[in-house]
């Protein structure tokens, strides 16, 4: 049995090759040796990025139609690429199950990663403002619970998204602050505004090679509202997430104990 979670997770990168190294070409170097290897299943951890949606708010599920040219910025379209190698391993006879995690959430997160900045960014008061956009929330121990689900349960070939609720950018803001003891902001900012900020701090960052505070990879991305159904993970798997705002409580602990924020 083999879990291939290893990506690089980042939504900017001094150079973007090595996102194509680590997540394209690692993926299949992994998936050539677990051939080798005669491994009898191997789950390979996607990601909702890679899931079609309309963006309106209408969620979208495994069937929606998506292509490489939906994907905004080198870690989406590295981790579709890598999502395209899983499934033709599959196709070729290696038992690949494909889970899609949403934006998990919770304690542990030392990075932390994109959706774990968020939270950290808000607790230090750096979020004076929101976009119009939604993430699916999921608590980081569900995601977990359902690699093994799909280790068990999954049809090879298959693909399940991992999710747990669908919420706006200023749902999610709201909750961070009745759990966090923090004013939610008020101040929706214009899709153009938030751009042109990206673009300044994308731009300065070619100089500085320091990651940037907001990406245009991430603006591009907040375009579209990442509402999902996982109904087939419900189904096939028997996936049953728990209420996000546990993760939400937990995560906050555990950057603030550990000095985040």
């Amino acid at each position: 049995m083999v879990y291939h979670l290893a990506a690089d997770y980042r939504l900017w990168a001094p150079d973007p090759s090595e996102l194509y190294r680590s997540n394209v070409d690692g993926t299949r170097n992994l998936l050539e040796a677990a051939r080798g290897a005669g491994v009898r299943r191997v789950v390979y951890t996607s990601t909702v990025g890679c899931i079609g949606v309309i963006g309106d708010g209408t969620p979208g599920d495994e069937q929606s139609p998506v292509s490489l040219g939906d994907m905004a910025g080198a870690y989406k379209r590295s981790k579709f690429l890598a999502e395209q190698v899983a499934l033709e391993y599959a196709r070729g006879g290696l038992p690949v199950v494909v889970v899609n995690p949403t934006a998990p959430v919770g304690d542990r997160d030392i990075k932390p990663t994109p959706t774990g900045r968020i939270i950290v960014d808000f607790l230090l008061g750096r979020t004076p403002a929101y976009v119009d956009t939604g993430l699916n929330l999921v608590d980081v121990r569900d995601v977990a619970l359902g690699h093994l689900l799909a280790a068990e349960r999954g049809r090879p070939g298959e693909r399940y998204i991992l999710g747990a609720r669908n919420m706006t950018l200023r749902e999610i803001l709201e909750e961070l602050g009745r759990l966090g003891g923090r004013p939610a902001p008020k101040v929706q900012i214009p899709y153009a505004v938030a751009w042109t900020y990206a673009a300044v701090g994308t731009a300065w960052a070619r100089v500085t090679s320091k990651e940037p505070r907001a990406s245009l990879e991430a603006v591009r991305m907040s375009r579209k509202k990442m509402f999902v159904r996982t109904d087939k993970a419900e189904r096939e798997l028997g996936f049953q997430p728990g209420p996000v705002e546990e993760a939400l409580r937990r995560a906050i602990e555990w950057f603030r104990e550990n000095h985040y924020c």
